[in-house]
């Protein structure tokens, strides 16, 4: 609170004004991706070329507009949900955050370097998950002396060692979901500004949902922010209290978690 004093000595007290910190702004947002049908048509260079100069079009490509003018504001120590039915442009989206795919018209505005998250985050098969740690770490920015401190708990909260030294093997011996909780333990050791997850949480048993969602939420209350799609609901009423819902490429509702989800619900309940 905040006091002022007046000058007939009445001191009058007014709340403080908690700042918001954006972190992500997206202004009017399309993305458009532009898919070769295949080999029809003259696909030559030099008919190449004179389309180039023309300006025209080949005639085997095809135009998908997959983000369409979306527009909105993330803010520091939110956990946003990002739904949708499939082909709704979740997953589009978060790569245009990150920054992975250009906009065609409007803007994507970022604070840092946002990190994303999906099941088919890069690891080397043919390395021992603990070297996978190892490397994801030091990508990520941190020290060596960091590393070696977290490589245990990174080990031990991604669950891979309860049937065996399955740290030791190479990654090509781990199944989807002992991969899946890796890339998340590795991702989720560092702090991010921003924090994409696309699916990640959607492997993996209960009791490491339970432990990603609590991660999910310290993220957020260490002043990051945090975007996760999935197509669990119950992982987004878990984690997020603002959720985005977009069909089409387009937002449909923007707002508190519980409300979003019930119109979602009643309109997927009702197709």
């Amino acid at each position: 609170m905040v006091d002022m004093e007046m000058s007939n000595d009445v001191t009058v007290t007014l709340p403080r004004i908690q700042e918001r910190i954006p972190t992500v702004v997206v202004d009017d947002a399309h993305v458009v991706y532009r898919v070769h049908k295949g080999a029809a048509g003259n696909n030559s260079p030099v008919a190449a070329l004179k389309r180039m100069v023309t300006r025209t079009a080949a005639p085997n490509v095809r135009v998908v507009h997959a983000v369409r003018g979306v527009t909105f504001t993330a803010y520091r120590g939110e956990a946003i949900g990002l739904i949708g039915t499939n082909g709704s442009g979740k997953s589009t989206l978060l790569r245009a955050i990150a920054g992975l795919l250009p906009v065609e018209r409007g803007a994507v505005y970022t604070q840092g370097q946002p990190s994303l998250l999906g099941v088919n985050a890069a690891l080397l098969n043919d390395l021992p998950g603990e070297r996978n740690v190892t490397l994801g770490c030091l990508a990520m920015g941190m020290s060596p002396d960091e590393v070696r401190r977290k490589l245990p708990e990174i080990i031990e909260f991604s669950g891979i060692n309860q049937r065996g030294d399955f740290a030791s093997l190479p990654m090509r011996t781990y199944s989807s979901g002992m991969s899946a909780r890796l890339r998340f333990s590795i991702a989720a050791a560092k702090q991010h500004d921003v924090l994409l997850i696309d699916e990640a949480l959607a492997t993996g048993d209960k009791a490491f949902r339970k432990r990603s969602e609590r991660r999910v939420r310290e993220l957020r209350e260490s002043a990051g922010t945090v975007f996760l799609v999935s197509h669990q609901l119950s992982s987004v009423r878990d984690t997020c209290e603002r959720t985005i819902w977009l069909e089409s490429g387009e937002i449909r509702m923007d707002g508190p978690t519980p409300e979003v989800l019930a119109a979602y619900e009643a309109f997927t309940n009702g197709k």
